[in-house]
């Protein structure tokens, strides 16, 4: 039987200057980044009228094209226009996920592996989903680990470094938990699987120092300059698994869905305690403070 290759939720994707509804086929089986993994791509959030952050998120799409060695064909404020005017095709009910995408559709003359360029195209692709802010989670230390810059083009979001994530989530999830917390190659604690993470010790706030070998988030960003700016101590720094292990609070950050306590790793019972909450209200508080309704 074939694959239903229909979108799951209400999406509009723009392209070569046009928007289309649904899933529209856009690559070939000879396309580069099909055959050969030329993809990058970014991530922002509308919800309840507002887009935070939206700006960086547009910047930064563009910043990976380039480190692919592809070519940022679309200013990042022209990307963001586009962004308010997607948005306006929805009924405005349900968060909405706004990803900026690049990808090559050729390989370079005499070396096919290497992208073109001169190929790169664009395309600007919103859905539906769903928030899951303040959801609790769980995590299970990762046997897999987060490459270094020398191994794989961490210095971009690309869809090439995702597969190492999924096996990731898969190993996690048969062991019963919902996400892995991630080492880099030296055993040191970077990420989760999918978002970054913080922890509390004695009311210090401490977070994985950014080494190139994970996405150190926009959002993650944010949380750290709003909690510095109420008064906490936060500090980045290199982090054990023992370190999580004897953690007070545990809590996940990222663009999907901003602020996620953990409340188990491995056989370590949580709370989600007054800081994760406090990360939280201050992240809401600063979006809704500083972001109209419009682009």
């Amino acid at each position: 039987m074939a694959v239903d290759t229909s979108a799951r939720t209400p999406t509009f994707t723009y392209v070569d200057g046009d928007w289309f509804s649904g899933n529209p086929p856009l690559i070939g089986p000879v396309s580069h980044a099909m055959w050969l993994g030329s993809t990058v791509f970014d991530g922002s959030r509308w919800f309840d009228g507002i887009a935070p952050d939206l700006d960086l998120h547009c910047e930064r799409v563009n910043r990976s094209a380039e480190n692919m060695g592809m070519k940022a064909t679309m200013e990042a404020k022209e990307i963001e226009r586009l962004a308010w005017e997607g948005v306006q095709k929805f009924d405005g009910k349900t968060a909405i996920y706004i990803k900026p995408m690049y990808w090559a559709e050729h390989g370079q003359m005499g070396s096919v592996v290497a992208a073109d360029p001169d190929s790169t195209r664009f395309a600007l692709c919103l859905f539906e989903a769903p928030m899951h802010t303040a959801k609790p989670s769980s995590l299970t230390v990762s046997p897999f680990r987060r490459p270094t810059p020398e191994c794989a083009m961490t210095d971009a979001k690309t869809g090439s470094l995702y597969p190492n994530s999924g096996r990731m989530i898969i190993d996690a999830r048969k062991r019963g938990f919902d996400n892995a917390l991630v080492r880099d190659m030296n055993g040191n604690v970077v990420e989760t699987a999918s978002s970054n993470v913080f922890m509390v010790k004695d009311g210090v706030v401490l977070t994985p120092a950014a080494n190139r070998t994970f996405l150190a988030g926009i959002t993650r960003a944010r949380i750290i300059g709003l909690l510095r700016q109420a008064g906490f101590d936060v500090r980045e720094t290199t982090l054990s698994v023992e370190d999580f292990m004897n953690a007070d609070e545990i809590f996940q950050t990222g663009n999907y869905s901003k602020v996620v306590p953990v409340t188990r790793l491995d056989d370590v019972q949580l709370q989600e305690g007054p800081v994760t909450r406090k990360a939280l209200d201050l992240y809401m508080d600063w979006a809704k403070s500083s972001h109209g309704t419009d682009g």
